[in-house]
Formats: structure tokens, sequence, C-alpha cells
């Protein structure tokens, strides 16, 4: 551990816990598509399979904090999930600036409260 010399153990910042799995966070029910969510998927190239599982983990993409608390409160309660992916390359989602991020190639999935389906979708669909 990389501490600073005779700084108290109490005064010490916490050591973030990263802990991976390949447990899924909840059942994601039918998965479903739409016709413009499976255009974009194919001209982006990015992978259907891949951004489910990111869903599926946790990884709920490009969403605000309140939007991600409201995620995981859903997680346990059996609530609707929504997640949001722009499928572009992360050095340009990081240097789009936040109110521009719409203009981006997005995608959604959102799994239902009852966890019946997933469905991904274009924000235009829904």
């Amino acid at each position: 551990m990389n501490h600073e010399p005779n700084t108290p153990h109490s005064m010490r910042p916490p050591t973030p816990v990263l802990i991976i799995t390949n447990t899924a966070r909840f059942a994601l029910g039918q998965i479903v598509a739409t016709p413009g969510a499976l255009a974009l998927l194919q001209t982006t190239g990015f992978s259907a399979a891949a951004l489910i599982g990111r869903h599926v983990h946790g990884d709920f993409g490009d969403i605000c904090g309140d939007d991600r608390a409201t995620n995981e409160f859903a997680v346990t309660r059996r609530l609707r999930l929504m997640s949001v992916y722009r499928l572009v390359d992360p050095v340009k989602l990081a240097n789009t600036p936040i109110a521009q991020r719409s203009d981006l190639p997005t995608l959604w999935i959102i799994s239902e409260a009852d966890r019946s389906s997933t469905t991904l979708l274009l924000p235009a669909e829904y």
C-alpha cells in the first residue's frame, strides 16, 4: 500500500474496492431490438451482446449521477432500468461536451420492471 509516511491510519482515505463479477445483477427477460437499433448497431459496428452485457452488469453507460442512483435503487426494487450508450469511440465521447452528447449516435437499453423483457431502441423510438 502506498501511504504517506507518518499519516495516522484513521486519517488515510479509504482504499477503493473494485469487484469484478460475471454474475448478472438482474434478469433480462426476452431481449428484443427495434429495427432502428439494429440498423445503428450495424452502421457503427458496436456489438449488441457487449452492450447488453454492460447493462446487465450495472454499467449503465452515459447517464447522469441521479439516473445512476435511480438504476441502483431499481436493481433491488424490481423497477425499470435504463442504460444510455453513445456508439462512438471513448476519446470522441470524452471530448464531446455533455450538453452535446445527445447528438451522438445513441442506443437505449430498457429492462422492464417485471423483468419480462429488455429492449434495445433509439431515443426517437421511445
